[in-house]
C-alpha cells in the first residue's frame, strides 16, 4: 500500500531519469519530476532506495514541457536541450562516482532528429491495440500514438487490426532510413503455418517481410524463421551500407550512430591492424578500413558476423575480416588500436585483462552506459591508460540514455 503525499525538492536529476531529493528518512528517487522543482509525491513500497511518483508539481522547472506519456520517453516532459545537458551531466557523474576521476566530459552531440528517430519498435498484441510494456508487471499500456518511431512504422501500425494477429502475442518492426522498407516479426509459440492469416494482414499492411520468433527469456535467442517475403533491408551508417532485420540486434538511429561511428574512427587514427571488439556486422570496423592496414572485425555472435560477411561481399574490402571470438583472441592476432563497442553491461574482468595485455596502445570506447563504462575506464586508468577525449552522444532522445565515445591511450 502508498504511503500518503509527501512534498520533496528536486535536487538533481539521475540516470534513468529519476529526480533525486530527501527527506528525514533519506533519499527519494522520483519518476517524472525535474531538478528545481517541487513536487506532491507518493511513494511505492519495496526494498532498496525508495521510489516516488509525482502527484502534483508545486513549482515548475523551466525546463518542462508536456510529453506523451510512455515508458519508452522517460525525459520527454523536459526540453531537447536540458535532455542534453542532464545526459552530459550523467556522465560526468559516473566518472566521478564511478571511476573516481575529475575529468573534461564535452557537450553532448544531438540527435539529427529528436522525434520519429526509432527505426524498430516492439510492442504487445492485446485486444485493445498495441502497446507497451508497463513499467512494472506484465500489462500492456495501449498507445494511440507512438512519436519515437519513424512515420513508415507508425503508417503501417495505423492499418493493422490486433485480432487479425493472433495467435502471436507481440509484434516487431524494423524500418530503413535509406530505403523507406518496413520488416515485421511475430513473436508467438508453435508453427509457422498458424501465423499465415498475421503474415497475410502485416504484408497487407506494407511490410515487405514477415518472420516468426518464438518467445524466449533473452529477446529473439530461441531461433527466427521466414514466413513470407524478404527478412533483412538495407540502411546506411555513415560510410557503409548494411542489412537490417525485425530481429537482429542493429542501432536504432542510424543518423546519430553515424557521428558516433566517424568520431571513434576519427579518435582510432591510422596504423597497421585495428580490431573492431564486439564488432557485430562490421559497422566501425568498415569505418576503420581506409584508414589502417587490416581489420579484423571480432564477435561470439554468429548471426551477425554472417550478415557482415554478406554485406562485405557487395562492397569487397580486401582488408577486412570477420572472426568469431572474444577478447582472448587478441593474444594470437595482435592490435595496434582496439575499438570496443560492448553491451550495456560492459567488459567483464578477463576483457580488461586482455586489453591491457595486448599490443594495442590505444583503446576506443563505445558505451551504452555510464555506470559499466565508468567502471571500467577507472580500472583502465588505474592500470596505467591516459584518459583522453569524453563526448557523450544522443541517440535516444527524450529517453534518459547516452552513449559515449571515448579514447584510452599507454
Amino acid at each position: 500500500m502508498s504511503e500518503p503525499l509527501i512534498t520533496l525538492e528536486i535536487e538533481k536529476l539521475v540516470a534513468g531519469g529519476l529526480g533525486l531529493a530527501r527527506d528525514d528518512s533519506g533519499v527519494v528517487l522520483v519518476r517524472g519530476a525535474l531538478p528545481g522543482e517541487r513536487v506532491s509525491v507518493t511513494l511505492r513500497t519495496g526494498k532498496g532506495v525508495r521510489q516516488g511518483r509525482v502527484v502534483e508539481i508545486l513549482r515548475r522547472s523551466p525546463d518542462r514541457v508536456d510529453g506523451p506519456d510512455l515508458p519508452t520517453a522517460d525525459l520527454a516532459h523536459a526540453t531537447y536541450a536540458a535532455q542534453l545537458a542532464y545526459k552530459r551531466s550523467f556522465v560526468e557523474e559516473a566518472l566521478t562516482r564511478i571511476a573516481k576521476l575529475r575529468h573534461d566530459v564535452a557537450e553532448t552531440v544531438p540527435s539529427p532528429e529528436q522525434w520519429h528517430y526509432r527505426n524498430t519498435a516492439q510492442y504487445l498484441i492485446t485486444p485493445q491495440g498495441l502497446g507497451y510494456r508497463e513499467r512494472r508487471g506484465s500489462g500492456a499500456q495501449v498507445f494511440t500514438d507512438d512519436p519515437l518511431v519513424m512515420a513508415q512504422i507508425t503508417a503501417i501500425v495505423d492499418k493493422l487490426d490486433p485480432l487479425h494477429l493472433d495467435p502471436a502475442t507481440e509484434v516487431a518492426f524494423r524500418a530503413s532510413h535509406k530505403t523507406g522498407e518496413v520488416v515485421a516479426a511475430l513473436i508467438g509459440a508453435g508453427e509457422p503455418k498458424v501465423y499465415l492469416r498475421a503474415s497475410d494482414h502485416l504484408m497487407d499492411a506494407g511490410v515487405v517481410g514477415v518472420s516468426l520468433a518464438a518467445p524466449a527469456g533473452r529477446r529473439f535467442s530461441a531461433g527466427v524463421q521466414l514466413i513470407a517475403g524478404e527478412s533483412e533491408i538495407q540502411e546506411d551508417f555513415g560510410n557503409v551500407q548494411l542489412s537490417i532485420s525485425a530481429t537482429g540486434f542493429a542501432q536504432v538511429n542510424p543518423p546519430a550512430a553515424t557521428l558516433a561511428y566517424r568520431s571513434a574512427a576519427a579518435l582510432a587514427g591510422s596504423g597497421d591492424h585495428a580490431v573492431d571488439l564486439y564488432g557485430g556486422t562490421g559497422a566501425i570496423g568498415r569505418h576503420l578500413a581506409a584508414h589502417f592496414r587490416r581489420v579484423t572485425v571480432l564477435d561470439t555472435d554468429a548471426e551477425a558476423l554472417d550478415r557482415g560477411r554478406k554485406d562485405l561481399a557487395t562492397v569487397p574490402l580486401k582488408n577486412l575480416k570477420f572472426r568469431q571470438g572474444d577478447a582472448a583472441l587478441l593474444d594470437e592476432i595482435g592490435a595496434d588500436v582496439v575499438v570496443v563497442d560492448p553491451p550495456r553491461a560492459g567488459l567483464d574482468d578477463a576483457a580488461r585483462d586482455r586489453l591491457h595485455d595486448s599490443t594495442a596502445d590505444r583503446i576506443v570506447y563505445v558505451s551504452c552506459d555510464p555506470a559499466t563504462w565508468a567502471r571500467d575506464v577507472g580500472d583502465l586508468v588505474r592500470r596505467g591508460w591516459k584518459l583522453g577525449p569524453v563526448t557523450p552522444h544522443d541517440f535516444y532522445p527524450q529517453t534518459s540514455h547516452v552513449e559515449i565515445v571515448t579514447v584510452l591511450d599507454r
